[in-house]
């Protein structure tokens, strides 16, 4: 693999949380605003900082609104599990002298607090939180940041997400970007290469170009 620098989004990416943040939105909402979404209808809260996502939906204070969600979640966290296969991926990459980084949208908090995510975290050398730059993803300074603390260049890195904000987030930093389509199946991201399962990352300098 011509990459020396691995970076992963965790959420659709690493771990399968999907259910539980959707149940935790779910019962948040009725909570703070006495209104009632179907899950269909809360696809708009994946990938993006949950305070964002309190300002869209009108909180008054959209911290404390975020600090009621990351209460809630607490009772779901044990419907989060691993992507299968995402735990060796990772330790062969290690194994192999890939430098490991997490860009995502979390805070640090929500990063401790993830039992599944624990399994395997010890493995990476770098975390950029949405609290650790001005502008989160899709702006380019979550990668950047990563960058300014370990010295990578785009020309060396490849990041893995599974959104439209981790494909901007690439592109604004002039990364290469894998689309990890095992979650959500979406596959009309602009990205260089293509995952459909998480084994092919190993060989994604050896698979096909689309565009970005």
């Amino acid at each position: 693999m011509k990459y020396k620098h691995i970076l992963f989004d965790i959420d659709g990416t690493l771990v399968d949380n999907e259910s539980a943040v959707i149940n935790t939105w779910q019962q948040t909402i009725e909570e703070l605003f006495g209104k009632h979404f179907e899950k269909e209808e809360l696809n708009f809260v994946l990938g993006i900082p949950g305070v964002t996502t309190m300002e869209k939906l009108g909180a008054k204070n959209s911290e404390e609104a975020f600090d009621l969600w990351s209460k809630h979640f607490q009772e779901h966290r044990n419907e989060i599990t691993l992507f299968d296969g995402i735990d060796k991926v990772v330790k062969t990459l290690k194994q192999t002298n890939h430098s490991l980084g997490l860009i995502t949208s979390r805070t640090h908090d929500e990063l401790n607090n993830d039992d599944a995510l624990c399994q395997i975290f010890h493995l990476f050398d770098v975390a950029i939180c949405v609290t650790d730059t001005v502008n989160p993803k899709p702006s380019a300074d979550p990668i950047l940041a990563y960058f300014d603390r370990t010295g990578a260049t785009p020309a060396d890195t490849l990041y893995i997400g599974d959104s439209a904000y981790d494909s901007q987030c690439a592109i604004n930093s002039h990364v290469d970007f894998a689309l990890a389509t095992w979650s959500n199946g979406k596959k009309d991201i602009p990205c260089k290469y293509e995952l459909e399962k998480p084994s092919d990352i190993l060989n994604c300098s050896e698979m096909p170009n689309s565009s970005i």
